[in-house]
């Protein structure tokens, strides 16, 4: 028998895996997991570490069949890892054609289209340098394992990807970088971007990503934002409160009626 529920699967990385995460404060899918209670299940299969190239190579493995529960909605956000550095120890890199392949084989894989998805491609967010590298010290790296400049390649690429396969973007890195105070207008290519250590840390960053990646809880209430505005922007009709609950409300005489005759 299918299940009752349809899911809002999240497929991502580490910032991904994070976010049902109290301690904090505010995480992004006990927020999304709470407006659309009763109508789907937000499914978390964030994978802590995980590349493009990782994340397609499992991807059988965790998908379920249509005929077992239907995804309605998934979210796909990876490329803070793939755009780790070639040359530093943690050996996540993902050169950026390769990424945009991959991002591309995840999102016409069959067992995705086979849903039929409403599909959400995040692009990945600006990086703060400076505490970064006091998190790639303290593991022992020799230099910084991420910098600005390339991240924005690499989110650059997602909305590449996004906009030649039709896919709306969750624009992350340009919401951070607009908090941030950066304008595209201005900014000459090669100039150091915020997050650089080529200039003073950026205070927005350092308060959106509390080791310069990982989210604080401003940090995925920035992601929860514009999610709600991608969704709101092209399926208005799948918003929270346009969707019926799923089981009856335990006072509706008439939704009981149906249900216990259907």
């Amino acid at each position: 028998m299918p299940a009752l529920y349809e899911q809002f699967f999240l497929f991502g990385d580490s910032i991904t895996q994070d976010s049902y995460n109290q301690e904090r404060g505010h995480s992004f899918s006990a927020a999304l997991q709470h407006i659309y209670i009763r109508r789907l299940d937000v499914v978390n299969r964030g994978l802590s570490g995980y590349n493009t190239r990782q994340a397609l190579t499992v991807l059988p493995s965790i998908f379920p069949s249509p005929e077992e529960v239907r995804i309605r909605f998934l979210m796909i956000f990876f490329g803070a890892n793939d755009a780790s550095s070639p040359k530093t120890e943690n050996n996540q890199h993902i050169p950026l054609e390769d990424y945009k392949e991959n991002l591309q084989k995840i999102i016409t894989h069959p067992l995705v289209l086979a849903h039929k998805p409403r599909i959400l491609l995040v692009a990945p967010p600006p990086i703060n340098e400076h505490l970064q590298f006091i998190s790639d010290k303290a593991k022992g790296y020799s230099r910084v394992s991420r910098v600005a400049a390339t991240t924005k390649s690499y989110a650059d690429a997602a909305c590449e990807v996004g906009k030649k396969l039709n896919v709306p973007v969750v624009d992350l890195w340009r919401a951070f970088m607009s908090r941030a105070h950066w304008n595209a207008a201005t900014w000459n290519t090669g100039d150091p971007l915020p997050g650089s250590l080529d200039i003073v840390q950026n205070d927005v960053l350092a308060g959106l990503m509390y080791d310069g990646l990982h989210f604080s809880a401003a940090g995925y209430d920035v992601l929860f934002e514009e999610t709600m505005k991608v969704i709101a922007a092209e399926w208005p009709d799948q918003l929270p409160e346009k969707l019926p609950t799923v089981l009856p409300g335990w006072n509706d005489v008439a939704a009981w009626s149906a249900f216990e005759t259907s």
